[in-house]
């Protein structure tokens, strides 16, 4: 997995796709989270996230039900999809994430994605992805809606006005578009899915035990000293 994604200078790059309306990549972000919590050079350690969208097909800003969505596309019967938002909704309480999936309003994230990469400009965008999250997942709100992305861009420190600008003119229409094309060309077809120095990739919300390993495979194989979990620093975003 070579090219342009998975290099910094003097950083081991973990280079991400994922969507905010995709609750394995809200629960695989914390666990990566932790994993760097335990991971002694995680100062030297950048996560980039980049776009994927995990139903194309929604194009709009008006929010669908997200229960009678599963039920056209994914022939879930509502007792059914209750039952495994139950599920994902108990192990993100372990983690310290609050899912409220009666709440979600399914649209499409591609305006969500474009403000995820203006934060990445302004060096915020952990935080925007994280804000992104909480807003689909916890709070229900339209993450597609203009004015709403703007309010979530002011919250955590961002121009608002600037990040309006930046929507309305569809200036990062472009970089979330070479994202999804670099997925594709990964072979990408789920998220989240992390990329560890152009290398090593892992799937899904793995265990902490399973981020720790790749991490130091990827530090002894890239800046080449060698790491053990222990208590480090938080990771430079």
């Amino acid at each position: 997995m070579a090219g342009a994604f998975g290099r910094a200078a003097d950083k081991l790059v973990i280079d991400v796709w994922s969507d905010v309306m995709c609750p394995f990549c809200y629960m695989g972000d914390a666990l990566l989270e932790q994993a760097l919590g335990q991971f002694p050079h995680s100062a030297q350690v950048e996560v980039r996230y980049h776009s994927f969208l995990l139903m194309p097909q929604l194009t709009g800003d008006v929010p669908i039900d997200l229960m009678d969505l599963l039920a056209a596309e994914r022939g879930f019967p509502r007792e059914q999809a209750e039952a495994m938002h139950e599920q994902i909704s108990e192990r993100g309480r372990q983690l310290g994430l609050d899912y409220r999936f009666e709440q979600a309003k399914a649209v499409g994230t591609r305006t969500a994605h474009q403000l995820s990469h203006f934060a990445a400009g302004q060096g915020k965008q952990h935080e925007m992805v994280q804000r992104l999250f909480k807003a689909y997942f916890t709070e229900g709100l339209n993450v597609a809606d203009h004015q709403v992305l703007g309010d979530l861009a002011a919250e955590i420190g961002l121009d608002r006005d600037a990040a309006l600008a930046a929507l309305a003119s569809e200036e990062f229409a472009d970089a979330v578009e070479a994202d999804i094309q670099q997925a594709r060309q990964y072979g990408i077809t789920g998220v989240p899915f992390f990329v560890f120095a152009g290398k090593y990739a892992v799937s899904g919300a793995q265990p902490v035990e399973s981020f720790l390993r790749t991490l130091e495979t990827s530090w002894n194989e890239t800046i080449g000293a060698p790491a053990v979990a222990g208590a480090g620093a938080g990771a430079d975003r």
